[in-house]
C-alpha cells in the first residue's frame, strides 16, 4: 500500500511508529497529489503521494536549494521516488487565505493581514533573483522558462478551456494575432530569473506569523513581473485595488535591494502578465469546472471577472489586442457566466461523511468554522451481515434507520442547530459552512445522516449544496 511507503520514510525519520494517519487533501484539489499528515506522538509530518517523478525531482531539487539558501520552505526529511512518496515538515494548517478570509470584513482587511501581505511580498525577491543565481533549471518540469511554447500553452487553454466551454463568441484568426503580440512583448522583459509560477495565497503557509512557501514544483525561468501578478491577482483572495496598489511599490523596494530597478519599465510590462496570469487561472477554472464538471472551481471565476472589469477600466496596455480585449468584454456580459455569479452569493454548505479511524475532514474553503456530528451513538447497522456491502445511500440501510427514533432525534437536534448557523451565516455575508458527519467506518450511519441533511437543505434559497462520502470514496480506490 502507497501509504506504507509514506509511514516507512517517517519511522526512519524519526525512529518512532507512526500513531496517526490523516488525509489532507481530496478531490477538491486541482493538482492530483495525496497529502497525508504523519503523527507519532508530538512529532508530525507531510507525506506526499504522486506518480510525476519528473514533478517530485523538481520540488525536492527546488526545497534543497532554496533551504540551502534560507528561505523559508519545508525541509525534506526522507524522499523514496521510485515509489513517488517523499516526506517534508510540516508547517501547520493556516494558508495565508485561510488567515485573510478570517480577518477581513469585505473590502477591510485587518491590519495584522496587511503586514503578513507585505512580508510576504518583500521575500519573494529573494526566490527571484538572490537564490535564481546558482539554481540548476535542468529540473525543471514540464518546461525550464516561460517562453513562447509555455506562454502558448497557458492562452490555448484559456481559448479552449474557457471561452470555447463558456460560450464566448470570438474570432480564432484575430485572437491568434493578438496572442501573437502579446507573445511577443511579454518576452521583450527581462526573463532571466526564478519565476514561482503559483506564487498565491493558498500556497504561503504560515506558522507561528511567519510566511513559508510550498507547491513551487512547476518554478522555471522567467520575468519577475508574473509570480507579483499572480499573488497580488489571485481571484477568491479578493484583494482591494489600493491595497494591490501599496503591496506593489512594497515589492519594487524590497526588489531594488537585490537589484536595480526603473518602476516605470517594469510597470510597463506588468499588467500584460496580469492579464495572463488570470488567463491560465481562467483556463484552469474551465478545465476543471466545465470540462471535469467539479463546480467548486467555477466558484472563482466572478471573482476573475471582477479582476478584469477592474482592469478593463484602468488599464491600457502597450500594445493593441481588439480581439482579446473583444472576448473580455463578452465574458462580462455573457448571462452564463453572470449566473455563475450568482451563484456565487450563495452560501455554500459542503456535507461530508467520514471514519473517524481515517481523520477529520478537512476545511479547504478559509472558513474554518461548522459542525462535526459523531453519529457513533446510534444504532450500528454494520453489526448486522445484510448491510455488510451496502452503505447508507442505499434502501435497506434507509429504511433500518428511519425506524429508530433516537435517528429522529439525532437528525432533529442537527437540523436545529445548523438552520440557525445558515441564518447567521447569510445574514453576515459568510459563504462557506462546514457539516461533517463521522461513524466507525463512514460507511452507513455517517453516509444516511450526510444524505438527508444534504435533501432539507437543497430546498432552501440562497444555499448551494456539496455532498461527498470520504468513507466511500477510500473504499473505491
Amino acid at each position: 500500500m502507497p501509504i506504507d511507503v509514506l509511514k516507512n520514510l517517517f519511522e526512519q525519520h524519526f525512529h518512532a511508529p507512526v500513531d496517526r494517519v490523516q488525509p489532507l487533501q481530496g478531490e477538491l484539489g486541482g493538482s492530483g497529489r495525496k497529502i497525508i499528515r504523519l503523527s507519532a506522538g508530538p512529532r508530525t509530518a507531510i507525506g506526499i503521494l504522486y506518480n510525476v517523478r519528473e514533478e517530485n525531482v523538481a520540488f525536492l531539487a527546488f526545497s534543497k536549494h532554496f533551504r540551502r539558501h534560507h528561505l523559508p520552505v519545508p525541509e525534506i526529511y526522507a524522499e523514496d521516488l521510485t515509489q513517488g512518496a517523499y516526506l517534508e515538515e510540516d508547517l501547520g494548517d493556516t494558508t495565508l487565505f485561510e488567515f485573510l478570509s478570517k480577518n477581513r470584513q469585505g473590502g477591510t482587511i485587518a491590519p495584522q493581514v496587511v503586514e503578513t501581505y507585505r512580508n510576504v511580498v518583500a521575500v519573494l525577491p529573494r526566490f527571484q533573483v538572490e537564490a535564481s543565481r546558482d539554481l540548476d533549471y535542468s529540473v525543471c518540469y514540464p518546461i525550464a522558462s516561460f517562453d513562447r511554447q509555455s506562454i502558448a500553452w497557458d492562452l490555448n487553454y484559456f481559448k479552449y478551456y474557457f471561452l470555447r466551454l463558456a460560450g464566448i463568441p470570438f474570432s480564432e484568426l484575430a485572437l491568434e494575432d493578438d496572442f501573437g503580440r502579446l507573445t511577443e512583448f511579454l518576452l521583450s522583459a527581462p526573463c532571466d530569473y526564478f519565476l514561482y509560477r503559483d506564487f498565491q495565497s493558498r500556497n504561503i503557509m504560515l506558522r507561528d506569523g511567519q510566511p513559508y512557501f510550498v507547491d513551487y514544483q512547476g518554478g522555471r525561468k522567467g520575468a519577475l513581473q508574473y509570480d507579483i501578478a499572480s499573488l497580488l491577482y489571485d481571484a477568491k483572495a479578493d484583494l482591494p485595488p489600493e491595497l494591490r496598489q501599496q503591496l506593489i511599490y512594497d515589492y519594487l523596494r524590497a526588489l531594488a535591494n537585490f537589484i536595480p530597478v526603473d518602476r516605470e519599465a517594469f510597470l510597463r510590462y506588468y499588467y500584460a502578465y496580469v492579464f495572463v496570469r488570470i488567463m491560465q487561472a481562467l483556463g484552469a477554472y474551465g478545465f476543471r469546472g466545465f470540462y471535469e464538471r467539479k463546480a467548486h472551481f467555477l466558484q472563482s471565476v466572478p471573482y476573475a471577472l471582477k479582476n478584469l472589469r477592474w482592469l478593463l477600466h484602468h488599464v491600457e496596455l502597450p500594445i493593441a489586442l481588439p480581439a482579446l480585449m473583444a472576448a473580455f468584454k463578452g465574458m462580462l456580459a455573457s448571462e452564463k457566466l453572470q449566473g455563475l455569479a450568482s451563484e456565487a452569493d450563495n452560501l455554500i454548505i459542503r456535507v461530508f461523511s467520514f471514519s473517524f479511524h481515517q481523520g477529520l475532514p478537512t476545511d479547504e474553503t478559509g472558513n474554518g468554522g461548522g459542525f462535526v456530528f459523531d453519529g457513533r451513538s446510534l444504532p450500528n447497522p454494520g453489526r448486522e451481515e445484510r448491510f455488510k456491502s451496502v452503505t447508507g445511500k442505499d434502501a435497506p440501510v434507509i429504511d433500518y434507520l428511519n425506524q429508530q427514533e433516537t435517528v429522529h432525534q439525532y437528525l432533529a437536534s442537527v437540523l436545529s442547530l445548523v438552520d440557525a448557523s445558515i441564518a447567521s451565516y447569510q445574514s453576515r455575508g459568510f459563504k462557506n459552512l462546514m457539516v461533517s458527519f463521522g461513524c466507525t467506518g463512514g460507511q452507513h450511519r455517517s453516509v444516511y445522516l450526510a444524505e438527508q441533511l444534504a435533501k432539507r437543505l437543497r430546498s432552501k434559497p440562497g444555499v448551494a449544496v456539496v455532498l461527498r462520502h470520504l468513507g466511500l470514496e477510500n473504499l473505491r480506490k
